[in-house]
């Protein structure tokens, strides 16, 4: 697996903000690495790009997906003295976000730089300044512009509901690791346009017709959510966990069997690790407590397909989050051999 390709498109995907609900910028990116790799994909009403590749087998439709859209912030209103309330997009880890550089989009396209603060932000001026709870009440956007007051801001075109880009502070480490906001789900993303490269490259069809979605809104919940109801079997690609007493790190796949939505299929579960044990890939089992992915969209909206989930492990979760180059390339291997396998 060409992991040289990987660490060139990391940086282009993960430097394209693309908070749920704002795909164009990263779609158009996303058709042009398609169209760089031989594939024509379509972009749906919805905001996902859809692609479909022939198999050498028609009797059976797979497919497989992972998200483009990542968390974000909103503006909520402005505040008298010139700073921004916030919402948040997605589920955030809030007391992260103390101290990060954003940008503010406004709806006819203006962008301005700013900072992501709690209210008590200064020692030498609030008592509680360590100990306020970093909670979307207590937080605020500090512009970088001579602002006093509302009227200085609305003066700027910003408004309620423009869009708050967190900086995710995107790192390739000598050692292999990615450190970033938002490797879930762009570490995703990676993988799976590696795999359609290697079979590109390798000038290889699936095993059976296949439909390869890259979504927006799953962190909302019904990223998947599709009218495609021929599918037969669907293995999305989200981040793996790690921490407490699950057995996700952050240089295998995981292989999830259950999530906070309930089990996965269970023969197609099993059929993913036994192709991770016979090809001697770092894989682990898990359970992912606090979960849901694209199957459970895809379930929701009535598409009658066995379901499944794999992805890198990804350390600290919607917050600075952290995996290494193998974690991706593992399960770059596991969904080329599922793909191309009956």
């Amino acid at each position: 697996m060409n992991i040289e390709y990987i660490k060139e498109i990391a940086l282009k995907l993960f430097l394209c903000d693309s908070p749920t609900g704002f795909s164009k910028n990263v779609n158009m990116l996303l058709l042009d690495l398609l169209k760089e790799l031989g594939y024509d994909a379509t972009l749906t009403n919805k905001g996902n790009v859809k692609l479909f590749i022939e198999g050498k087998d028609h009797s059976k439709k797979r497919a497989t997906s992972a998200h483009v859209d990542t968390l974000g912030l909103m503006v909520r209103s402005i505040r008298g003295d010139g700073t921004l309330a916030v919402t948040n997009v997605g589920g955030p880890s809030i007391p992260t976000l103390d101290g990060e550089y954003c940008k503010i989009m406004t709806r006819d396209g203006k962008v301005y730089t700013g900072t992501i603060l709690c209210s008590s932000a200064s020692v030498h001026v609030y008592e509680d300044a360590k100990s306020k709870p970093r909670d979307l009440d207590s937080m605020l956007v500090r512009i970088d512009e001579k602002v006093n007051s509302k009227e200085d801001v609305v003066k700027l075109g910003i408004d309620n509901g423009d869009y708050i880009f967190i900086d995710p502070k995107t790192t390739l480490t000598p050692s292999g690791f990615l450190k970033s906001r938002f490797i879930d789900d762009k570490g995703s993303v990676c993988a799976i346009l590696g795999v359609l490269k290697e079979l590109k490259e390798k000038n290889l069809l699936p095993a059976y017709d296949t439909v390869v979605y890259f979504v927006n809104q799953e962190e909302v919940g019904h990223g998947a959510a599709t009218t495609d109801s021929d599918i037969d079997e669907f293995v999305t690609v989200d981040m793996g966990c790690i921490g407490k007493d699950l057995a996700g790190n952050e240089y295998a796949v995981s292989i999830c069997a259950k999530d906070s939505g309930g089990p996965y299929s269970y023969e197609l579960t099993t059929k993913l690790i036994q192709i991770a044990k016979e090809n001697k890939l770092n894989y682990i089992v898990d359970i992912f407590p606090f979960y849901g992915s694209d199957i459970g969209a895809a379930w929701r909206s009535g598409v009658d397909c066995a379901g499944a989930l794999i992805g890198p492990g990804v350390h600290a979760s919607h917050g600075m989050e952290r995996t290494h180059l193998e974690a991706i390339e593992n399960t770059m291997k596991l969904l080329y051999l599922y793909l191309t396998t009956k």
